[in-house]
C-alpha cells in the first residue's frame, strides 16, 4: 500500500487527487506546517528536504509532485491518467507539469518564501511585489500556448489536471485576476465542481473534499462547459477511505 505525506493547502493536493482518481490503495499522514512538523526528525527521515508531498512505496520513497504523478499514472495504467502508449504525448504531459513545478510554483513562492533566495528585506519585498506579474506571465503562457481544452492536453483527463487545479487555486492570493485567463478559470471551476459532487472520485475523502470548498468568486468565472459534459468516465464502485495517520508523538490534526 502507498502512503502519502501531505499538508493542507499545498501542492500535495495534486498527488492526493491523482491517488483518488486512480483508485489507489493508500493511506495518509498529515503534516502540520503550523506546528513545523515538516522539520521534525520523524518527517526528515521520510523526506530530508522537509517538504511535501512524499509518497512511500514498496520500492522506496518518492518526492516532487511531477515524479509522484508520473509514478501514479504508470503504476495504475487502467486509470488512464496519462497517454502512456504515446511517447510524445506523454512527454508533453511531463513538460506541462515540469513548467508548473519549476516556473509557476517558484514564482508563486516568491510571495511568502523570499527568504529562500535572499536575506535583504528590500530584495524580499521586491520579489513579493513582482509576484502578480511573474505568476501572471506563467498563466499567460498556459492560457495562450499550452492549454488545449476541455482538459489540459485535450479531450482526456490526465495528471496535468489536478496539478493545474491545485496551483490555480492560489491565483487571487498571488494578485492575479482569473478573469484574464478564462480557460484556466473555467478549468478550475469544472474540477472543483466535479470533486465537490464526487463525480470524478472513486472514493470520497473528507479531508480532500474540504480543500475544494473555496471562495464564491468562482461563480463569476465563465463556465461554457460543465461537469456533465466533461465527466464521461464510467462510475466506479466506492471503497471505504483509509484514515489519515499522524507522525509519532504528533498531536491530533485540526481540520
Amino acid at each position: 500500500m502507498l502512503t502519502l505525506y501531505y499538508a493542507a493547502e499545498t501542492c500535495s493536493l495534486a498527488s492526493h487527487i491523482a491517488l483518488e482518481e486512480a483508485g489507489a490503495d493508500y493511506s495518509l499522514v498529515r503534516i502540520s506546517f503550523a506546528r513545523d512538523e515538516q522539520h521534525s526528525p520523524d518527517f526528515l527521515a521520510i523526506n530530508p528536504k522537509g517538504r511535501v508531498p512524499a509518497l512511500v512505496t514498496d520500492r522506496g520513497i518518492l518526492t516532487e509532485t511531477p515524479a509522484i504523478l508520473v509514478f501514479i499514472a504508470q503504476t495504475l495504467p487502467k486509470a488512464r491518467l496519462a497517454p502512456l502508449e504515446n511517447a510524445f504525448a506523454f512527454a508533453e504531459v511531463q513538460a506541462f507539469n515540469s513548467f508548473l513545478c519549476s516556473t509557476l510554483h517558484v514564482a508563486h513562492a516568491h510571495r511568502m518564501r523570499g527568504h529562500r533566495w535572499a536575506d535583504d528585506e528590500e530584495a524580499i519585498a521586491s520579489m513579493r511585489r513582482k509576484v502578480p506579474d511573474s505568476v501572471g506571465a506563467c498563466y499567460d503562457v498556459i492560457e495562450r500556448r499550452m492549454f488545449r481544452g476541455p482538459w489540459v492536453i485535450g479531450q482526456s483527463y490526465t495528471i496535468c489536471d489536478p496539478y493545474l487545479f491545485t496551483i490555480a487555486q492560489w491565483m487571487e492570493a498571488d494578485g492575479v485576476d482569473p478573469g484574464r485567463f478564462p480557460n484556466v478559470a473555467d478549468h478550475r471551476v469544472v474540477c472543483r465542481s466535479a470533486r465537490a459532487s464526487g463525480k470524478r472520485s472513486r472514493r470520497n475523502s473528507p479531508d480532500l473534499t474540504r480543500q475544494f470548498k473555496r471562495t464564491a468568486a468562482d461563480a463569476e468565472c465563465r463556465l461554457p462547459i460543465g461537469p456533465s459534459t466533461l465527466l464521461r468516465r464510467p462510475k466506479r464502485a466506492t471503497r471505504p477511505r483509509t484514515g489519515a495517520r499522524r507522525l509519532p508523538g504528533a498531536r491530533p490534526p485540526v481540520y
